[in-house]
């Protein structure tokens, strides 16, 4: 997935009139303001109730759902191979969000000062904050990308990483 596919699928996505906030590698890369290594897909936070909206637009540029993992997440790809990865999300008033997880009783907490902006090739973009990806990336055996990533948060922003 590149940074041109990224910007693409973002503005078939705002042209849809639907939120979505990056997550994952590309992210991280948003809030570094630079790309610093390759991406295998993009994960995409999206607004629960906007989901046929979001499919729909997706679908109609040749991505095809390949996972369904719901309520907690999907994944659809394209003929090419490009993968997006969905994270369902049901917002409160107060912004804050809670997506599902193999827990019921313990949802992905979301509060409303993750969702932030960054920059890829200049062009700003909806994302989550630092401190919101390095929370997602703890209790698990991280791989070589996520220990690259966490280096680019602890670099780039001083945050304490668990790994």
């Amino acid at each position: 997935m590149t940074a041109d596919d990224v910007l693409f699928v973002l503005t078939l996505l705002r042209q849809a009139k639907t939120d979505v906030w990056i997550g994952g590698g590309w992210g991280i890369d948003a809030l570094i303001g630079e790309q610093t290594r390759d991406h295998r897909d993009l994960d995409l936070m999206h607004r629960r109730d906007q989901e046929g909206t979001v499919l729909a637009a997706l679908q109609e540029a040749g991505f095809v759902e390949t996972l369904n993992g719901r309520p907690i997440r999907f994944v659809v790809t394209a003929p090419d191979g490009r993968e997006i990865d969905l994270h369902p999300l049901v917002f409160a008033d107060d912004g804050s969000a809670l997506q599902a997880s193999p827990e019921p009783e313990r949802p992905f907490t979301y509060p409303s000062s993750c969702f932030v902006t960054g920059t890829i090739h200049g062009t700003s973009v909806p994302c989550l904050s630092a401190e919101q990806q390095a929370y997602f990336h703890q209790g698990y055996e991280p791989s070589e990308r996520d220990r690259h990533d966490m280096a680019q948060l602890r670099r780039a922003f001083g945050i304490a990483t668990h790994f």
